[in-house]
């Protein structure tokens, strides 16, 4: 009878089992960087849509001052005048719909009060950080180095005509 020596374990197997929790590890990091990326991506674009829904809002309340009919001029006393303007014979647009706050995903709005109590302008509700605090257009040159989007003012001061 043949006596066969016993099985040695192989130094191998343990270099496999290593080498795939590196491949894991690996692929973990990188997924986190991947979804880190994409969320800043993310915001990048719900702050260039705040950017164009205020600068929206910003010019249908100006066209709303500006058209007032008579002498004296008002801003709408509700975001919904925007939409429905019923102050002349046709209902007259300034704005398709009320928008949505692109960062809150709701439809509701800080309002900024005009001193007739009217809306002169509108602010997101969100006091999330954002990303973009330099780089502005004219328009939007004081929205620089602010700290929350809630800061985010879109407000229309009509100008004001000097007499000499």
């Amino acid at each position: 009878m043949m006596v066969t020596p016993p099985l040695r374990p192989s130094r191998q197997g343990g270099f496999t089992y290593l080498a795939l929790l590196f491949s894991v590890a690996l692929s973990g990091a990188a997924l986190a960087a991947v979804g880190t990326w994409w969320s800043h991506e993310r915001q990048r674009e719900k702050e260039a849509e705040l950017l164009d829904i205020g600068n929206q809002f910003r010019r249908a309340i100006a066209n709303y001052y500006e058209r007032s009919p008579g002498t004296v001029k008002r801003y709408p006393r509700k975001l919904e005048e925007l939409v429905f303007d019923t102050r002349y014979l046709t209902i007259q647009r300034h704005l398709r719909r009320v928008y949505r706050d692109p960062v809150t995903g709701e439809a509701k709005w800080g309002i900024v009060t005009a001193p007739d109590g009217g809306i002169m302008g509108v602010h997101s509700l969100s006091e999330m950080k954002p990303i973009k605090t330099a780089g502005f257009g004219v328009h939007n040159a004081d929205l620089a180095d602010k700290s929350r989007y809630s800061e985010w003012r879109f407000v229309y001061y009509p100008e004001i005509t000097k007499t000499k």
